[in-house]
């Protein structure tokens, strides 16, 4: 019996957004330093969609690693102003490397540590408890989009008052506005 009439099909193919992008060049990925936070001095990082990037941020993914031995209570904001001065990680990169040249992100992941005071403005969508010695993970499908001033934040503070270490890392992609 032959099957040479199967060569007649068209042959589809469904992927996961995540990987689409990766494929295009638009999904990124990175992580802040180790963050340290205390009784009253607490920490934060995310994603910040700067003003002129002409594209809209969309959140993907993020993970919250607790190096410490009590848990850590994580707030998520969207389009917070926040208390301390932010240092610009470096730790980032695109997620497809097979590309060249490789493209540098329109959106910047900002942290700080030890800072005084609250987050203000923006909305405090959700908070999630991060066990002592593990890593939270969050996948969300770039469901979160944020556009040119826009960020996504992960505010941190110690559920009993003694010093904590945390590091956050994100996967996002970035889509032109005018698409």
């Amino acid at each position: 019996m032959s099957f040479d009439h199967y060569d007649s099909f068209n042959k589809s193919v469904n992927i996961p957004n995540p990987l689409y992008q990766s494929l295009k060049g638009r999904y990124y990925v990175g992580q802040t330093e180790i963050l340290r936070l205390q009784k009253g001095k607490h920490a934060w990082g995310g994603l910040f969609n700067p003003t002129r990037s002409d594209i809209d941020l969309f959140v993907n993914a993020f993970t919250i690693t607790n190096y410490s031995s009590q848990p850590i209570v994580a707030e998520i904001w969207f389009n917070p102003k926040l208390p301390g001065r932010p240092s610009i990680s470096n730790l980032v990169t695109p997620a497809n490397t097979a590309r060249t040249p490789l493209e540098d992100p329109e959106v910047k992941i900002a942290s700080a540590e030890l800072v005084k005071g609250n987050p203000k403005k923006g909305v405090n969508t959700f908070k999630r408890i991060v066990p002592p010695m593990s890593t939270l993970a969050s996948d969300e499908d770039g469901k979160y989009i944020f556009p040119p001033c826009g960020a996504f934040v992960l505010f941190l503070r110690t559920l009993d008052g003694g010093p904590a270490e945390a590091e956050l890392a994100f996967g996002w992609f970035e889509k032109d506005i005018c698409e």
